[in-house]
């Protein structure tokens, strides 16, 4: 066995376990949390919220399957962005992916810990236990990450049966309880939302909002050194896990508002961070509420997870350019696992548990995705000819929508992320003088990336 296979992650994921890798990764906190926050500022129109930040977020879907299937390895847009823009700009993404999703994973973690507490009557009295009992989910799923993909797969496949039967029934008894108001709930959709602005700052800024929610698809690109068949397999798997999405929050967005109104659901999120848990319990169906605890309850686990195994792939990626120290890179056994990478994402996230504001969080979260996301549509317009699988057409529209919506965040929300890019490429400079640029020998461990006949070849 060479060192260069020893360093190569196993390819075991096919079309079926990579969509419910990417459900695991969307339907979580967005449809959970984040519609409320969304329907604050956007009111009823959040429902073309919902469908603006799906269309931008189709067009991005498109970009990275046709740049993962390209490119077939670990790293998503940071390897994508290093090999067809620049290594700043792959730099950026990588950096910008990580200080997102970390804050998202510590989000996740602390919404689990929330949905419990409320699930079992506690959100009053059990406070206490907010914290410890997110720090405790973190460390056991590192656990399960460091174990290897394929247990992490078949965890995640039952997550998400869990909690999309859970959402399908929150729908079907929503319809259920439609009252004579419903309408004029849902109508007219564009008017200002609880919060006040102009309907138009507020469809932009729920859809800004929203797009996080449906991000999870790029967990799939992440992992595309450990998908078989790639340049078939991920564009099939990312579309299909978008249009599963797409219809699911759009429906239920839809029963939100007709049964809630948008100041219901934005109260409920305000007061106990459970805004559809709270409006099932108006439903006339007594079983919707508790079902849809646990389907909130094990969405955010699946997420939790498949956050971790999309940021230890992407630090995995960056150790083995030099970026980050070469320790993360390492991995222990042919095919298993970068476990070194996988404890340190750990470690961050239990970090931002203990410090982390959601509302804060998922404003940052959406800046910094959408910023990493025009940089995947910016490599995307760089690949050669040969091998793009649509239309040039498709990533300018995704440039353009990632790049319009980023900067209808609070200012202080983007001015921040701006912060961050800098602090990175600082550290870029230190890392590159401490760790040096890899030699040619170094560099070689790293899949080349060369198309996916060369990696079909594999088993």
């Amino acid at each position: 066995m060479s060192g260069n296979e020893s360093q190569r992650l196993a390819r075991t994921l096919g079309t079926g376990a990579s969509v419910f890798l990417g459900l695991g990764s969307i339907v979580g906190t967005g449809v959970f949390v984040s519609i409320g926050l969304a329907a604050g500022v956007a009111g009823p129109a959040v429902i073309l919220s919902l469908i603006l930040a799906a269309l931008v977020a189709t067009a991005n879907g498109m970009s990275s399957a046709q740049l993962a299937a390209a490119y077939p390895v670990s790293g998503g847009t940071y390897e994508y962005a290093h090999r067809t823009v620049h290594p700043i700009p792959g730099f950026v993404a990588g950096w910008m992916f990580l200080a997102a999703k970390s804050a998202s994973a510590a989000t996740a973690a602390l919404g689990f810990a929330g949905y419990t507490l409320n699930a079992l009557a506690l959100a009053d009295g059990g406070t206490g236990w907010l914290q410890p009992l997110a720090l405790a989910a973190v460390v056991v799923l590192v656990l399960i990450a460091a174990r290897g993909i394929t247990g992490s797969a078949t965890f995640t496949i039952v997550v998400v049966s869990i909690t999309l039967g859970a959402l399908f029934l929150f729908v079907l008894g929503g319809l259920g309880s439609l009252d004579a108001a419903a309408g004029d709930r849902l109508w007219p959709l564009w008017r200002p939302g609880p919060e006040g602005g102009s309907p138009l700052r507020g469809l932009l800024h729920g859809a800004a909002l929203m797009f996080v929610a449906y991000t999870g698809y790029g967990r799939i690109a992440t992992l595309g050194e450990e998908v078989r068949e790639p340049r078939r397999t991920i564009p099939r798997a990312i579309i299909i896990t978008l249009a599963i999405t797409m219809a699911l929050y759009v429906a239920v967005g839809a029963v939100g508002v007709a049964t809630a109104g948008p100041e219901g659901l934005l109260q409920a999120t305000e007061e106990q961070a459970a805004p559809l848990v709270v409006v099932a319990r108006t439903f006339g169906w007594p079983i919707v509420a508790p079902a849809l605890a646990l389907g909130a309850v094990t969405a955010m686990l699946g997420v939790l997870l498949n956050l971790i195994l999309g940021l230890s792939r992407v630090l995995l990626a960056m150790g083995r350019r030099g970026d980050m120290p070469p320790a993360v890179a390492h991995i222990a056994e042919r095919g298993a696992t970068p476990r070194t990478a996988v404890l340190v994402v750990g470690a961050i996230i239990l970090g931002l548990v203990l410090i982390g504001d959601v509302r804060v969080t998922w404003s940052f979260s959406a800046f910094t995705v959408l910023i990493y996301y025009a940089l995947t549509n910016l490599s995307a317009l760089r690949l050669p000819s040969e091998r793009r699988m649509f239309s040039p057409v498709i990533p300018v529209l995704g440039l353009i929508g990632s790049l319009g919506l980023a900067f209808w965040v609070e200012r202080g929300i983007w001015l921040a992320g701006l912060g961050v890019i800098v602090v990175g490429l600082l550290w870029r400079a230190i890392a590159r003088r401490a760790w040096g640029e890899r030699t040619a020998e170094e560099s070689a461990m790293a899949p080349s990336g060369d198309g996916a006949a060369a990696d079909e070849s594999r088993p």
